[in-house]
């Protein structure tokens, strides 16, 4: 099997590497320490070079990416630790929108117009897609929200929030703008920098409802997992590279580090680990589409076995820079963070594992 990239997918990977390679630590640093923990200049940067649109087909204005495309870029924005978040504000609502049948909340999301963001987590809802404590009412073709999210991302940065609640015993997705009667929100920071929120709504109007149901939702989750696992992917090859690095220039006892046998060892550990890792992805990546359940089932088991793998190269990546390693500082402190955060989006790896064992 040839797993050279096409042209076009090779465009995309240069561009995503050139548009982050400005940004070092302190760049990052600073970034999230804004008040929305994102800077919305760069983010209309981003939508212009299509990396959003590759997630919506063209008939919905898009540029129609398939899943190996996007796991392409996001690994690539993986590998450069950058901070932008095309997983959760770019890719996650273009899916939901094209397939809730909202062109005109589409649109403005595909040309970086609108920041929208997913709220679906509930307290002691776990990693359920179910909604329970949001509920929604319908009064003619109007809807009202009344009920609390919480972990909602980029709750400070987000125009528009898709919120999921229950109506009738079903779980549905409501279109909710930023500043809606009866919306208040509490931020806070995650561990990688970024500011998520608790959301409470209090017969608070949606705007539109989408036309997804559970099943249409849970198939957009599965996606999320594959492109998690692809950025993690990239986290792990920036940290080995940067583990590296450090080792052959880090001496002790007149020698640099990288020469003693058992941190050898270690390393040619995570390098099988990062290789195995990529090779789940693509795997996944390349399952058929048109079987869902065959799909949805690939894509659990790449974000279990790549979360996994590249958590623990993250920690060794850590132990190797010593103390420095955990901190701001230093790249591999980010990178960990960030891995920590996508390990656990949509599922954290026993929840997916369940899931995977009870499909196959």
């Amino acid at each position: 099997m040839n797993f050279d990239l096409s042209e076009e997918q090779q465009m995309f990977v240069t561009s995503v590497e050139r548009f982050a390679a400005p940004i070092d630590v302190e760049a990052r640093r600073k970034l999230r320490l804004s008040p929305s923990g994102y800077d919305r200049g760069r983010w209309q940067q981003l939508a212009e070079m299509g990396l959003i649109a590759l997630a919506a087909s063209e008939d919905a204005g898009g540029m129609g990416g398939s899943a190996v495309d996007l796991a392409l870029v996001l690994e690539a924005i993986g590998k450069a630790n950058a901070p932008d978040p095309l997983l959760e504000h770019g890719i996650l609502p273009a899916l939901l929108l094209e397939r809730g049948g909202a062109a005109d909340a589409l649109e403005g999301v595909l040309s970086g117009e609108t920041i929208a963001t997913l709220a679906w987590t509930e307290r002691g809802q776990r990693y359920s897609l179910k909604a329970k404590g949001m509920k929604a009412d319908a009064a003619g073709d109007s809807f009202t929200l009344t009920g609390e999210k919480t972990m909602v991302m980029g709750a400070l940065l987000a125009d528009l929030f898709i919120v999921t609640a229950d109506m009738g015993g079903e779980t549905a997705c409501f279109l909710v703008p930023k500043g809606a009667p009866g919306l208040e929100v509490r931020a806070y920071r995650l561990a990688d920098g970024s500011i998520a929120g608790e959301l409470k709504l209090t017969r608070t109007p949606a705007a539109a409802k989408l036309a997804l149901d559970a099943q249409g939702l849970a198939a957009v989750a599965a996606e999320m997992r594959l492109y998690a696992a692809a950025e993690m992917v990239g986290l792990g090859q920036r940290l080995l590279d940067d583990t590296l690095t450090y080792v052959k220039e880090r001496e002790q006892f007149g020698v640099a580090i990288g020469s003693f046998q058992a941190l050898q060892h270690r390393l040619v550990d995570c390098y099988a680990r990062e290789e195995q890792a990529r090779s789940m992805l693509l795997r996944a990546a390349l399952t058929d589409r048109g079987d869902a359940a065959k799909w949805q089932r690939a894509a659990a088991g790449a974000k279990a076995f790549v979360g996994e793998n590249v958590d623990a190269i993250a920690r060794e990546a850590v132990q190797m820079h010593g103390g420095m390693g955990i901190t701001d500082e230093l790249a591999i402190g980010h990178a960990l963070k960030r891995v920590l955060v996508l390990a656990r989006l949509f599922g954290d790896v026993d929840t997916v594992l369940a899931e995977y064992a009870l499909a196959a």
